[in-house]
């Protein structure tokens, strides 16, 4: 996009239009291109074609959008695969003679989710598609997956030292202070993993709402009395971001399944990768090990006769592209709004309004505050962390004279949290909308659902930040 001049209180202008007419409209697609259009015009492009000509190359001509293009594209073959294999089928069986009640139904993505704690690009689709056909069948709303899906993938990573939230936040915090090394920034992550209350909280309630514990309110409870009185998973006239290509997909007459060589391999062979290069390289290969069960499938498929012919094998998987395709449309859109967002000087903005509030009792509470803001208008916890250490952790060890005290642990703890919030409520977010993804979920649905207990336990977050400041003092 270039250099362009911050602009103020002007640079929320695109993601406020963004959000109402999101909310306003169901429509996710239509609100976002119309946020991407005033944000190039706010920049001073007042003829709209140049300027998101511009946005769209500087958004999404980049590796990192790429990549998450394409493991989208490679989980819609997968997951065509295993409809032509008619292992949804098999799952959904199988979850019959396992799973014997609805309230046990209710809160099986929240079991699954919380084995796959070390990424939260590979959480969101890996259970998804393993939970949807028992929630389905048990006439659990897609909203209420989709919320598991999102309030286990993030949170669960900022509490574990296992993924590569921790190793990218142990960098960050290298050279501030006495902290010297890698080793001395995880050592202090791992310490704030108590005081981090959002991603605790978050799992937590998410399980409780999930087993119908704490009793469901706002539009979720909605979604739920829809799916109770008419069997509707979704919500009629909503758009599930997964296309219907999936549908025309029919099993080979003749050939059942096999649930061991076509789920439980591939589902090992998934988290062998995954989990193994986390180890070997100190990052998870989500995209190799999508393409590791991708080509598995095909061979074995192919060899098993589930392909009529080489044009039947292509078509399959062409068929699953085109069913990720919505899902791709309002990622690419995302990756746009918040590329003019922080063109603008959204964060810095955000940022400035707190520096006046900044108080050695508060720091905790404002850090957290406004890293919620952050995340949540610019859609990215990674992006407001980079933002948020260098300007909280200094603070933190003046307030602490250069030592590692319960100031600096729970600041450290509030920019995870905070950070946290938007990467797993707003609609701008890319694990928002692959929860959206994996549950099969109307993204704005989604959205809806679930912002009202996010927003709840951050309230609540935010009150035990002010004590825990007030109290180290």
């Amino acid at each position: 996009m270039g250099e362009i001049a911050p602009k103020g209180i002007i640079s929320l202008i695109p993601v406020f239009i963004t959000l109402i007419l999101a909310f306003k409209t169901k429509d996710a697609v239509f609100s976002l291109l119309i946020g991407c259009i005033s944000g190039v015009m706010v920049a001073g492009f007042y003829n709209p074609v140049f300027g998101l000509a511009q946005l769209f190359q500087a958004a999404l001509g980049n590796a990192d959008f790429i990549w998450v293009v394409m493991i989208e594209v490679v989980m819609g073959i997968m997951i065509a695969n295993y409809l032509r294999a008619d292992v949804i089928s098999g799952v959904a069986k199988w979850g019959r003679q396992m799973v014997k009640s609805r309230r046990v139904a209710y809160g099986f993505g929240w079991i699954v989710a919380l084995f796959v704690f070390f990424s939260d690009y590979f959480s969101p689709l890996f259970t998804g598609p393993i939970a949807r056909p028992i929630t389905d069948e048990y006439k659990v709303p897609r909203e209420m997956l989709a919320y598991q899906l999102d309030s286990t993938s993030g949170p669960l990573c900022t509490i574990t030292p296992i993924s590569a939230w921790a190793v990218y936040m142990a960098g960050l915090l290298k050279g501030h202070g006495p902290i010297e090394t890698a080793d001395q920034g995880m050592a202090l992550f791992i310490r704030s993993i108590p005081f981090n209350f959002y991603g605790l909280a978050a799992v937590i309630v998410c399980g409780l709402f999930a087993f119908q514990i704490l009793p469901p309110f706002g539009p979720m409870k909605k979604a739920m009395r829809r799916a109770d009185e008419t069997g509707e998973v979704i919500r009629p006239g909503s758009t599930p971001l997964m296309g219907d290509e999936f549908n025309s997909i029919q099993p080979i007459p003749g050939k059942g399944t096999h649930m061991v060589i076509h789920l439980v391999v591939p589902v090992l062979l998934l988290i062998m990768v995954a989990v193994g290069s986390f180890f070997i390289y100190g990052g998870v290969k989500i995209l190799e090990a999508f393409i590791s069960v991708v080509l598995y499938q095909s061979v074995v498929m192919a060899a098993g006769g589930y392909y009529r012919s080489i044009k039947d094998f292509i078509d399959t998987g062409t068929m699953g592209i085109k069913a990720v395709l919505p899902a791709i449309f309002i990622l690419a859109l995302a990756y746009c709004i918040n590329t003019i967002s922080k063109s603008l000087g959204a964060q810095q903005y955000v940022l400035e309004l707190t520096r006046h509030w900044m108080t050695p009792a508060m720091l905790p509470a404002i850090i957290f505050a406004a890293g919620a803001a952050i995340s949540f208008f610019t859609g990215t916890s990674w992006g407001t962390y980079a933002l948020l250490v260098p300007f909280a952790i200094p603070i933190a060890f003046g307030l602490s004279g250069g030592e590692v005290n319960n100031l600096v642990v729970v600041t450290v703890a509030a920019i995870m949290g905070g950070g946290l919030f938007g990467d797993h409520c707003s609609p701008l977010s890319d694990t928002t909308c692959l929860s959206s993804f994996g549950a099969s979920c109307d993204h704005m649905d989604h959205v809806a659902t679930q912002l009202p207990y996010a927003l709840a336990i951050a309230l609540f977050c935010e009150v035990l930040f002010v004590i825990c400041g007030v109290t180290m003092l």
